[in-house]
């Protein structure tokens, strides 16, 4: 999504552009929200039940602590350099440009992800909507689709966004409300208090409450584009700080309610036959509608309307976040390629009917389609909560360098310097090791790969890497 806000002035010459700070503390909790979407933890309702043994909610929590450590340096460190780097900046500048480079890197593997995970599950949602459609056919129309339209110039606009977080919003209160009226009239009012949705000792593992945050990472990842926007804030140092701080909190604390709703909702269901309701609801989940197991709750406590709702409006969101995935993906790819970090004929070109990179743009369609063939929805959350978590343990590090280490001793605080991103690095560690092997085989090869390019592009570290541009991703 495209800021609106941007105001480009004139200095006295009248000659030199500047960015006038004109945006304020609301409108970058908004755009944060509209960034990681209020419905962010529906897709991952079945896959992190089923791998937290019903805990989803504590890990949820769990991840909203790490995500908001993080955010507190990158609301530090964005006060510090108010550019829209984000941790390609913060990290070349508070530790060193070849490690900016490489975060930079890892979050080109993020970008160029995102296309695939909305690929996978706007096909699953479909599939819920006109079963029988072929999962690959649904893929190949999908891409195509959304290609098309980047291929033709056309842009989501910030009033288009705002119109499909107000629907969100509206849908997802709805089933607030509907199943809190389920689960009262079921299991009466005593049944909307029950500890063992975060709590339940006989199921509780740290293994598997690690193995599920790792993946409800997902759920987070958005806020940190937040910090793009830091040339056009009013009192970057306050706001910046503030609204991505915010914006996980209001993650954390809206989608652990709506987990929260969906897990007692979902006790009661998929029980049939011999089947004991001593089996917990996990184990239930029918194996086909994994991904998809948040529009059955929606079913069971809403009705077919509520169903329909949630399930177009997710189709919806995956189309359009699609669309601005696989353009912003492009984009990064032509700013790679304008500063000859990939090959500049193919990734430089620009299109001349409509002044997008359409060669970038055709390399990612084949890039999802290869990615859509080749990974399952959880596979494609784990390798963006890869490339993130790298990115997030950076950025901690360059503002324990920087905020302590490189202050003046009188300035420096060990608690803000040093505990607090210390704690940010640790948690996302944690959650990164918890990690399963494939993100990390897949993410580690292009680490190397980056590795190598660094190391042949900078003669042996002897130079200044390439910059990598987010300003238009």
């Amino acid at each position: 999504m495209e800021s609106e806000s941007v105001i480009h002035l004139q200095n006295n010459s009248g000659s030199i552009p500047r960015l006038k700070p004109v945006l304020g503390l609301g409108d970058l909790v908004f755009y944060g929200i509209v960034l990681n979407q209020p419905v962010a933890a529906v897709g991952l309702f079945g896959l992190v039940s089923q791998i937290s043994k019903g805990h989803m909610v504590t890990t949820l929590l769990l991840s909203m602590v790490a995500m908001s450590l993080t955010a507190f340096s990158y609301g530090r460190m964005a006060a510090i350099y108010p550019s829209a780097g984000s941790a390609f900046t913060y990290v070349g500048k508070g530790i060193n440009p070849w490690f900016g480079f490489m975060a930079g890197w890892v979050m080109v593997l993020c970008y160029l992800i995102i296309p695939v995970i909305n690929t996978v599950y706007g096909v699953l949602t479909l599939q819920r909507l006109i079963p029988g459609i072929p999962y690959i056919g649904g893929s190949l129309v999908f891409v195509a689709f959304i290609t098309f339209l980047n291929l033709m110039g056309v842009r989501s606009s910030m009033r288009a966004n705002k119109i499909m977080l107000y629907l969100m919003l509206i849908i997802i209160t709805a089933f607030v409300i509907l199943a809190i009226r389920y689960i009262s009239n079921t299991l009466g009012w005593n049944g909307l208090f029950d500890v063992s949705a975060v709590y339940n000792k006989p199921a509780f593992s740290i293994s598997s409450i690690a193995s599920g945050t790792a993946l409800v990472a997902l759920t987070y990842v958005g806020f940190d584009g937040i910090t793009t926007l830091a040339e056009d804030v009013k009192n970057p140092s306050r706001n910046i700080l503030l609204a991505v701080i915010i914006v996980c909190l209001f993650t954390g604390l809206f989608s652990a309610l709506q987990m929260y709703l969906a897990q007692l909702s979902a006790e009661t269901m998929w029980i049939s036959g011999p089947i004991s309701e001593s089996i917990p609801f996990y184990e239930r989940i029918p194996e086909q509608h994994i991904e998809t197991a948040f529009m059955t709750v929606c079913a069971q406590v809403g009705g077919s309307l509520l169903f329909n709702a949630m399930t177009i409006t997710m189709f919806i969101a995956c189309l359009g976040s699609g669309m601005a995935g696989q353009l912003g993906a492009a984009r990064l790819l032509y700013g790679m390629g304008k500063e000859n970090v990939l090959p500049r004929k193919v990734f430089g070109h620009l299109g001349s009917k409509h002044n997008s990179p359409v060669y970038n743009i055709l390399i990612i369609a084949v890039l999802s389609i290869t990615g859509v063939s080749a990974l399952n929805y959880q596979k494609t959350a784990e390798l963006i909560n890869f490339a993130a978590l790298v990115a997030f343990m950076g950025v901690n590090l360059a503002a324990i360098n920087q905020l302590y280490f490189k202050s003046p001793a009188e300035k420096r605080s060990f608690l803000k310097g040093f505990m607090m991103p210390a704690g940010g690095f640790l948690f996302c560690l944690w959650i990164w090791i918890s990690l399963p092997g494939s993100p990390k085989i897949i993410g580690g090869i292009w680490l190397l790969a980056g590795i190598l390019y660094l190391a042949i592009s900078t003669k042996g570290f002897r130079k200044q890497p390439a910059g990598i541009d987010f300003k238009d991703v």
